[in-house]
């Protein structure tokens, strides 16, 4: 059993929040018009370890862990989920958007940091800045993701985005926390 960690409490939480024009094929943030979500030191780094987290998200069960990794360095989306990542190692370099989209936003994020990105938001790693960057990736229960790259094709499955549910409750927090003040 990892040990229990407990998140920065709400007071003292620092948010941003990011609202990013449609790009070309990526629709961002124009679809449900809910911002990308950057919880700053979200968890206490001392303790922090991915099992730490994975269970901490499990007992608050609003979202399931599905994986550890990186991020692809590929501008990528999903239009079948919203995603939770949480920085459980190092310091990376990300950016939103599409590359190409003036509008962009680029963020250095690092151990303890979370993201929620909503479905649409083109996403890829640009530096991995000291070495062996993971975090885990989640989704709310019962979603499964999907690879869009903003290319044609990918029409019907972005318009399906605007059927996607909301969080009923903050995945790291519960009942109240920053996905429920958008």
């Amino acid at each position: 059993m990892p040990p229990k960690i407990n998140p920065t409490p709400l007071a003292s939480l620092r948010v941003s929040r990011y609202s990013i024009p449609a790009h070309g094929l990526i629709p961002n943030t124009s679809i449900q018009n809910k911002p990308l979500i950057h919880y700053h030191e979200a968890f206490p780094v001392a303790t922090l370890t991915a099992s730490s987290v994975e269970s901490h998200l499990t007992s608050v069960g609003v979202v399931e862990p599905q994986w550890r990794f990186t991020m692809y360095n590929t501008t990528h989306f999903h239009s079948t989920t919203h995603e939770l990542l949480c920085i459980t190692r190092g310091k990376a370099r990300l950016c939103f958007g599409g590359e190409d989209n003036p509008d962009r936003v680029e963020k250095e994020v690092e151990q303890g940091d979370v993201l929620v990105l909503p479905a649409g938001v083109g996403h890829r790693l640009l530096e991995d800045l000291t070495g062996g960057f993971e975090m885990v990736g989640s989704y709310p229960k019962g979603c499964s993701w999907d690879m869009c790259y903003g290319k044609k094709g990918e029409e019907a499955k972005v318009q399906s985005i605007s059927k996607l549910p909301w969080f009923e409750r903050d995945p790291i927090y519960g009942e109240e926390g920053p996905v429920l003040e958008v």
